[in-house]
């Protein structure tokens, strides 16, 4: 399904090109195209004749067949998401990120089956794990995130589904992610990835060995804060799958929304750099503060997951934390409602810097959070870093 004939593309090339087929941006009885895939609203598809909708069948995805099933604006989106996978067959669009594995996790397991879900997981992942899956009859199992090829020890008959988050999104550490694949593989189970935090521009999933990537849309691809959708690319081996479940659950996305995450789509590698690099000057920053206990950042030297980060993946993206020495949670409150620059929001990867308290003690099982100090998580925005700096700055006299 991928729309780039040249196989050889850069990423970069590929975010600019990606979706744009001739026959969604042109129509031979106009002549010429557009730059952008129009936004194709539809629930209803008119067919000519009997004969023209018995052809289309019910099995499509690039054919105009029900609105819930697409339009060119829809299949634009997944297309040029597909091509920064190689190896993809396809991906397919959910309306979040939480959506996505949901839906992922549903279409990979079924009753009696076994799932180890890393530790460290965006919370949302967990209740659902907790919730859903386990009225269905799936058993889940947390794991260490640093334990590695180790999980072969957790792994027993019944288990058909390895996920990891990797860095996490509360804190950041990094797991051996080729490790685990060989013994995922080494045991037939597949494994499944919130690749939210790198992008494929970062950490090319698939290529590294993964069976599942997912992504929530609506950080870095999205760009903007102001619209919503996640993702799931996926091997012809395991394509079918998804896109079956996701048919049977009624899933759909707007056609205005997958026109906002191609905007953002175009820019990602100039503004996940961006991101990335003010990110890494804040943490510096910040690791020199005396009020600072300490940064969770894997781009840092002395971070515990830094060694695995430099050698799997290519740059560092714009979401870490750091905890507030011999402070306590009103001192964090003080901190955080004195900035300015940073909004009190949850989400990230849109353009504008935010912060919120995070508390990982309250939601880990397998694994303890110990350190006493309160954490906080800094999404970095394409504010000047002096700036952002500065705004910390009154944050820490307001301890």
């Amino acid at each position: 399904m991928s729309s780039s004939d040249d196989k050889t593309l850069r990423p970069a090339t590929k975010l600019v090109q990606g979706g744009r087929r001739p026959e969604w941006t042109g129509d031979p009885r106009l002549g010429g195209s557009v730059v952008n895939p129009p936004v194709w609203r539809a629930s209803t598809i008119l067919y000519d004749n009997i004969a023209d909708l018995k052809a289309r069948g019910h099995a499509t995805h690039d054919k105009l067949y029900y609105g819930r099933r697409g339009t060119p604006t829809v299949w634009a989106l997944a297309d040029a998401l597909t091509d920064l996978e190689p190896g993809a067959e396809g991906t397919l669009l959910y309306p979040s990120g939480v959506a996505a594995i949901s839906a992922g996790l549903l279409a990979l397991l079924s009753p009696g089956d076994h799932l180890l879900m890393v530790d460290s997981a965006y919370e949302p992942t967990r209740s659902f794990c907790n919730g859903m899956l386990a009225r269905f009859g799936v058993t889940t199992t947390y794991y260490d995130p640093a334990i590695g090829a180790d999980i072969a020890d957790l792994i027993t008959p019944q288990t058909r589904l390895i996920f990891l988050e990797s860095p996490g999104s509360l804190t950041f550490e990094v797991q051996d992610i080729p490790a685990i694949v060989a013994v995922a593989r080494e045991r037939g189970v597949l494994t499944m990835l919130d690749n939210t935090w790198a992008t494929p521009l970062l950490f090319p999933a698939l290529a590294m060995g993964v069976d599942v990537t997912a992504m929530s849309l609506t950080k870095y691809v999205g760009g903007h804060s102001d619209a919503m959708m996640g993702s799931l690319t996926a091997p012809k081996a395991i394509w079918p799958r998804l896109r079956s479940a996701a048919y049977q659950l009624g899933l759909s996305v707007s056609p205005d929304d997958c026109a906002l995450m191609l905007r953002g789509l175009r820019t990602l590698d100039v503004r996940l750099a961006r991101h990335g690099d003010s990110a890494l000057a804040v943490a510096h920053w910040l690791a020199a503060r005396p009020e600072v206990g300490r940064v969770l950042h894997p781009a840092l030297p002395g971070d515990p997951g830094h060694g695995l980060w430099s050698r799997d993946f290519s740059g560092a993206s714009g979401l870490f934390g750091f905890t507030l020495k011999g402070s306590d949670d009103a001192g964090r409150a003080r901190f955080i409602e004195a900035l300015s620059l940073f909004g009190i929001g949850f989400s990230w990867g849109g353009y504008e810097s935010l912060v919120v308290p995070s508390n990982p003690a309250d939601i880990r099982t397998a694994t303890k959070w110990s350190d006493p100090d309160p954490l906080v998580r800094l999404s970095i925005g394409l504010e000047d870093v002096a700036d952002l700096t500065a705004d910390l700055d009154r944050g820490f006299a307001a301890l």
